[in-house]
């Protein structure tokens, strides 16, 4: 790895990583609806999806949204389409976000993973992250390009964890603070509103 491109890449990816975005905002609501252990899953889930998207990267398959932006535009869709459900589930869905709301908690386990790695996969700034934003810390001259995607992606994942999961624990741990009714749905409204305008923006902003 060229070191100074890898510090500008950590210091880059922590001002990225801080800005809450449509992850982040998950793995915020499932720390509250579930404690640690949901928080946890949810950046697990986020994380395999970053993970998958590196992956394709690193391999030059990302290439096709280049030579194809239909593709693009379609997974931009579907993306826009993912968060608007979310958004509007959230709101629906009286105790989403509270700390009683956990008897049916075995069940919704494996839903919350599954629901963080469509989140991430579902997301065209990811796509747009690996194209434009990864290579940019690529040295070719020092060949195994791979391998330095192969690091880059371990640091990006490992950033996921210490940022998006701290945060989604840090929520599990005040549930307790949202105990009463209307400051449940307040948090609800509210989560599900941020989740609609990701997939306004999402919809209507130029690439």
């Amino acid at each position: 790895m060229n070191s100074r491109l890898l510090i500008a890449f950590l210091v880059t990816t922590t001002v990225a990583m801080v800005i809450p975005g449509p992850d982040m905002l998950f793995v915020l609501a499932k720390g509250l609806a579930g404690g640690r252990r949901f928080a946890l899953l949810a950046t697990s889930g986020v994380a395999t999806g970053e993970a998958v998207h590196i992956t394709v990267a690193a391999t030059g398959l990302s290439a096709l949204f280049l030579a194809l932006p239909p593709a693009f535009t379609v997974v931009r869709a579907v993306g826009a389409l993912y968060l608007l459900y979310m958004g509007i589930q959230t709101i629906r869905s009286h105790g989403s976000l509270s700390p009683a709301g956990t008897s049916s908690t075995e069940g919704r386990a494996g839903h919350v993973y599954i629901q963080g790695v469509l989140t991430n996969l579902s997301n065209p700034k990811m796509i747009t992250f690996t194209i434009a934003f990864l290579p940019q810390f690529i040295d070719p001259r020092l060949g195994h390009v791979w391998a330095q995607f192969l690091v880059l992606g371990l640091v990006f994942l490992a950033f996921e964890f210490v940022i998006d999961g701290s945060v989604g624990v840090m929520a599990g741990r005040i549930r307790h603070l949202i105990a009463r009714r209307t400051v449940r749905r307040g948090l609800e409204i509210g989560t599900g509103t941020v989740f609609i305008g990701f997939a306004a923006r999402l919809a209507f902003e130029k690439r």
